[in-house]
Parts: structure tokens; C-alpha cells; sequence
């Protein structure tokens, strides 16, 4: 076997040039190099930005969901969402593995992918089932991983489907644990998903004592969630797409100081001049949402005539699987609402 490219640029089929995320299209041809390794592929988990956007896109129809991710994986080559740009992640067993692939996990192994749907490919030959809930999908195909790309090994203390819903967001916790200090004014959007959630308990373990955490969720059941977690100072029903109502609401509870870091994991587009508004000068938004756009937020803040900070979510961060699988680990009101959620799905 040839060695291949260690980023996959061997892979790239539209445009020439590129890197497989950009890229327009993939040859996602079954058969591994050097560099690369097999997977038997068992589940997606289509992220939340994408999931929410098929859903509406089919009128939450199953079958118009699976047919219309078929479709984009066999034109594409991988699972990109052309709209919202986004993909996922998935889990499967070891196949084969490249004699240049690190660390050479066992065939038969199963595992986590830590790299995004849209830089992997991929081919689906059926999709047996989708949780409508939580955005993962029963599947049967194969995918491609590079020598770059992370992975996990499932743990055996989790159910496969609650450290799927975990590991999909595990950037996010892991980046909030470098960013977060005890004195914070820290405000979690979208603090009821996921992303949400994990943030939040990695907010409250560094700022609940001395500094104050904010959650703000559109979905009444969630709040209760959260109210019953204990995880914030104040939990608030809000649209984040509603950029006064959450500048007023956060100027209300932190007395016109405003947050010292946002974090925005909401999964619906136009919050980001709700994120910029929440936060103080000099403070932080760290953008972990999908659905963000990027120009619409370096815009809206000079716009708006804020000085503030904005981090784009990074999806890695050293050791960020393990940190986050164990923080569900150390919180069993966390885990069990993971468990209410994924387990049985």
C-alpha cells in the first residue's frame, strides 16, 4: 500500500488543492494506506447545528432525513451539511490499520472518531434507524481516519450512546476549563444541549463559589433540568436569537457589569450579537455553536462598539475525551440526565 498524505489531501477529489475539510468532495473508496485507518462504521452522531437544520429542512420526517443524508454522503464523500457546514462524528470497530497509522489499535476495537463528519470520508449503505431526539443514527458503512486524526477507545463504564453524545462535544468542556477563572462571571447560551450542560458544570466547578454562573436555555424542560442539576445562580427561559431581551436580561442579574466569558453553545443561527451584547468590555465570547457565523460576529461587535474577545470553538484540546468523560463520571446528577437522554436510544 502507498503511504498517503498525513492531513488526506490524497483524498481530496473537488477542488485540487485543498484539505479534506474545505474540500468540496472526497473519494471515500474503502481501502486504507499506510496512513490511514478502516473503520466499520456503527453509529453517527450528526452534530446540533446540522441535525436541527435536516429536521426542519424535511419537516421532521425520518425518512426524508435519512434520505437526504444519503444523499449528501454520496455526492460528497462525507457528511457535510452543505448548509450549515457542519458534520458530526461516529463510532465503529477497527478494521484494518495502516502499518504508518499511530499507535495501531486492534482490529475489532471499537471506537470514538475525534475529528468532525465533514473532513472524514465516508460511505453509508444503509441508515437503520434515527433517534429524532438526539440526533444519532443507526447505520452500516465505512469510514476513513488519517494518521492525523484523534480517536477514543469506548470506555466500558458508559453506555456506547451516552459517550457518543459526550465525545460529540468534548472540545467544548475541556476549552471552558482553560478559559474559566474563580471569579468569573461566566453565562452559558443553549445551556440546556449537550455542549451546554458539560460547560456548565466545568463553570460551576471553577466559579460557582467565588464568581457567578448564568444559564440561559429556550426550552422550558431544560430549565427545569438545569434548576434541578444545580449547575447556575440564575437559570433563564429566553430566546438567545433575541439579542435585547438577553442584553437586558443579563444587564438585570449582573447589574449592568455584564459577563466576564459567554459561552455560546446554542444550535439555532442569530445569536451572535446576544453572545457580544451579554459580555463585558475586555470580556470573552467563546463561539462553541455551529450555527455561528463568524463574519456576522466580527461585524456585529465593531458594530455594536464592543471591545471583546472571541474564541472560535475548537473541537480539540489535549486530553479533552478523557476530561470530559470523566466529568460525567464525578457528576452522577450529570450522568444520570445523560442516561435519561441517550442511554436507551
Amino acid at each position: 500500500m502507498a503511504p498517503g498524505h498525513k492531513y488526506g489531501l490524497h483524498r481530496v477529489l473537488e477542488p485540487a488543492g485543498v484539505l479534506p475539510q474545505p474540500a468540496w468532495k472526497l473519494n471515500a473508496d474503502p481501502y486504507p494506506l499506510e496512513s490511514e485507518l478502516l473503520i466499520d462504521v456503527l453509529r453517527l452522531n450528526i452534530d446540533s447545528a446540522s441535525f436541527a437544520q435536516l429536521k426542519e429542512e424535511a419537516e421532521q420526517c425520518p425518512d426524508r432525513i435519512k434520505q437526504r443524508v444519503m444523499e449528501i454522503v454520496a455526492e460528497r464523500g462525507k457528511m457535510h451539511n452543505p448548509v450549515t457546514g457542519s458534520g458530526g462524528m461516529l463510532i465503529g470497530r477497527v478494521e484494518q490499520v495502516g502499518s504508518q497509522f499511530p499507535n495501531r489499535p486492534a482490529p475489532g476495537t471499537k471506537i470514538a472518531t475525534l475529528v468532525s463528519l465533514t473532513l472524514t470520508p465516508l460511505i453509508l449503505t444503509d441508515i437503520h434507524h434515527i433517534d429524532m431526539k438526539t440526533g444519532q443514527m443507526d447505520v452500516s458503512g465505512k469510514a476513513i481516519l488519517f494518521q492525523s486524526g484523534p480517536y477514543a477507545v469506548l470506555p466500558e463504564d458508559l453506555p456506547e450512546s451516552v459517550s457518543l453524545a459526550a465525545l460529540d462535544v468534548c472540545g467544548a468542556p475541556a476549552q471552558t476549563a482553560s478559559l474559566v477563572k474563580p471569579q468569573d462571571r461566566v453565562l452559558v447560551m443553549g445551556a440546556g444541549g449537550k455542549s451546554g450542560l458539560l460547560c456548565l458544570y466545568q463553570a460551576w466547578k471553577q466559579a460557582g463559589r467565588s464568581g457567578q454562573v448564568i444559564a440561559l436555555e429556550s426550552h422550558p424542560d431544560a430549565c427545569k433540568e438545569i434548576g434541578a442539576l444545580g449547575l447556575a445562580h440564575q437559570v433563564v427561559q429566553i430566546d438567545a436569537a433575541d439579542p435585547v431581551a438577553v442584553y437586558e436580561t443579563v444587564a438585570d442579574i449582573t447589574e449592568g457589569k455584564m459577563a466576564d466569558l459567554t459561552i455560546n453553545c446554542v444550535n439555532v443561527p442569530h445569536t451572535e450579537l446576544s453572545s457580544i451584547l451579554a459580555t463585558g468590555d475586555g470580556g470573552m465570547v467563546y463561539f462553541f455553536s455551529m450555527a455561528v457565523r463568524f463574519t456576522t460576529a466580527a461585524l456585529g461587535a465593531e458594530g455594536v462598539g464592543k471591545d471583546v474577545r472571541m474564541m472560535i470553538g475548537n473541537g480539540y484540546a489535549p486530553g479533552h475525551a478523557d476530561h470530559t468523560l470523566n466529568l460525567l463520571r464525578e457528576s452522577h446528577p450529570l450522568r444520570e440526565l445523560f442516561y435519561r437522554r441517550y442511554a436507551s436510544h
